[in-house]
């Protein structure tokens, strides 16, 4: 059966940010200087390839620290921790690295600053994720509130609606929290924002990315991990976009794209954007945007494939 030619077009940036290339290293040098094992508290960064290998080289993930021994290092995760946890970690004189990404630290610290000046802080993110529970752990129980959405902000009971400040979740949509914010700037003026965004620089840019890329796809492809944010986060742009079709992968993606390729009615000529979250290693992402012969069945005549750059978004 012949199928429809393909042209592929790659998000850029995609792979790797700063922050999640840091924090991989970080695992790597420690299994280095102290050998197998290490524990890292919850996944390194949420990408079941990069767990796997680290997993393999001798590392160990848990959940909790209560799950680590005391004689062995352990790494706290990009997404940061509450600060009940590195203290847990020195009152039981453990050797612990913290591997917080510097974008989140940076939310952590304007945190602490609005605390000290008086301030009771909203925070804008996603319940239960492991940044979330991080940031609002900075600060005692209640002088963080949280709003996922613009209908959360309608019930929000500060102790004083004169006295706020907010900040983000480093890895949000970027539009949805612009409407996010203007609903708390609406129902409290003077509440203070970050000096800059929260929303760190590699997620805006792979969010541009996609909006760059949607009207030349016919469908789109987001390779990442499903409980990657930064992933989620593409597949809600990308279907705003255009209301393209959108599949999430994890690994290779090769399910996802195998989804896209055969629950569409195609065209004569398919053209498929792949982009791919903060989280996703670069050549795992030119493997799930190629033909993948065994799970697609693709010959390489029939299909004529051809591969492009998406146009290039500064991720600095």
């Amino acid at each position: 059966m012949t199928k429809p030619p393909l042209t592929l077009y790659l998000a850029a940036p995609r792979g790797f940010c700063a922050g999640v290339d840091r924090a991989i290293k970080i695992v790597e040098m420690a299994l280095q200087k102290w050998g197998a094992p290490v524990y890292v508290r919850h996944e390194i960064v949420h990408n079941k390839f990069v767990v796997d290998g680290l997993r393999d080289k001798g590392a160990v993930f848990v959940e909790e620290l209560a799950d680590c021994p005391n004689d062995r290092p352990v790494i706290f995760s990009a997404h940061g921790v509450a600060k009940a946890v590195p203290a847990e970690a020195e009152r039981r004189q453990m050797v612990y690295v913290d591997a917080t990404c510097p974008l989140v630290s940076k939310v952590h610290i304007e945190a602490e600053r609005h605390h000290e000046n008086g301030l009771q802080m909203v925070m804008i993110g996603h319940a239960g994720h492991p940044e979330t529970i991080g940031t609002m752990g900075q600060l005692p129980e209640g002088e963080v509130l949280l709003v996922e959405t613009v209908a959360d902000v309608a019930t929000l009971t500060p102790r004083d609606p004169g006295k706020l400040a907010f900040i983000t979740q480093t890895t949000l949509s970027v539009d949805d929290t612009a409407e996010i914010v203007a609903a708390l700037q609406t129902r409290f003026p003077s509440i203070v924002g970050p000096h800059k965004e929260d929303i760190c620089y590699a997620t805006t840019n792979r969010q541009a990315a996609v909006k760059t890329l949607a009207p030349k796809a016919d469908a789109l492809l987001v390779i990442g991990a499903p409980n990657s944010s930064n992933s989620k986060r593409l597949v809600e742009v990308g279907a705003a976009a255009l209301s393209l079709d959108v599949a999430v992968g994890d690994g290779d993606g090769s399910a996802a794209i195998a989804w896209v390729l055969d629950g569409r009615q195609t065209p004569a000529r398919l053209r498929i954007g792949g982009p791919a979250g903060a989280q996703v290693v670069v050549d795992g992402a030119a493997r799930a945007t190629l033909p993948m012969e065994q799970p697609l069945e693709l010959e390489p005549g029939p299909h004529d494939v051809e591969l492009r750059s998406g146009e290039r978004q500064s991720d600095r």
